[in-house]
């Protein structure tokens, strides 16, 4: 067996890298931790681990085929594990940004079941902000 700690990083295949920094910096408080222009990747801290982006048009990208689009994603969706979790705070801060939020979930993830709500980001991509499991 393999000693997994946790996820270390995604890539997401995007169109619009303008409109994907200001959600996933600007929303979501990621920081720009690398851009290798070379290849076509940015890559944001998101706490302990990194979300790539890569715009399809760059080197990296045109590998991927189609960008992704309405019949067909490259992802299903991705958890990020807020703590604290305060939804009122939360829909708060995302509503300032024009953002929708569906409903509030007791979901199971890696820390057992816990408070969740799901949204999208400028691409369509489907994002978990989920808390920490019920004592």
């Amino acid at each position: 067996m393999l000693p997994i700690r946790g996820i270390d990083h995604l890539v997401l295949r995007i169109r619009d890298t303008d409109a994907m920094l200001a959600f996933y910096c600007g929303v979501l408080g990621c920081t720009v931790e690398k851009h290798q222009e070379a290849i076509g990747l940015i890559q944001l801290r998101a706490g302990h681990s990194l979300i790539d982006l890569v715009p399809v048009e760059g080197p990296l990208g045109q590998r991927g085929g189609a960008a992704p689009g309405s019949e067909g994603r490259n992802l299903d969706h991705f958890c990020l594990r807020l703590e604290p979790f305060d939804e009122v705070a939360i829909r708060r801060h995302l509503a300032s940004h024009g953002i929708e939020a569906g409903e509030l979930k007791q979901r199971y993830g890696a820390e057992g079941s816990g408070p969740s709500i799901y949204l999208k980001d400028p691409e369509g991509n489907t994002i978990e902000l989920k808390g920490p499991p019920a004592t």
